[in-house]
């Protein structure tokens, strides 16, 4: 069975790195970022920037997953008042949503 992890490259503060992704973490990234309107590379140094643990694949999964679920959870809190799910919470992450 292939993976469907991909590696990409990515310029970080000037210099080529590479993360490895699945497709959708990768899209939702671009996504976001097209929705700030401001580059992958700049969403991207700014995760880096803020992550206090682990490797930038997986700080850049936590990021796009967390910036879902508070959607998610504003959607449901807007239709009653009420919140259905518990925000989730990543600190480091807090200062880019």
């Amino acid at each position: 069975m292939k993976s469907s992890v991909i590696k990409r490259s990515i310029v970080l503060a000037g210099h080529k790195t590479s993360v490895s992704l699945e497709d959708a973490f990768w899209r939702g990234l671009k996504e976001i970022a097209g929705g700030r309107q401001i580059t992958l590379s700049d969403l991207v140094s700014t995760i880096d920037s803020e992550r206090q643990h682990g490797n930038l694949s997986s700080a850049i999964r936590l990021f796009v997953l967390d910036f879902h679920q508070k959607q998610v959870a504003d959607l449901n809190e807007g239709h009653d008042g009420t919140l259905r799910m518990a925000k989730p919470s990543v600190p480091a992450y807090s200062r880019l949503t």
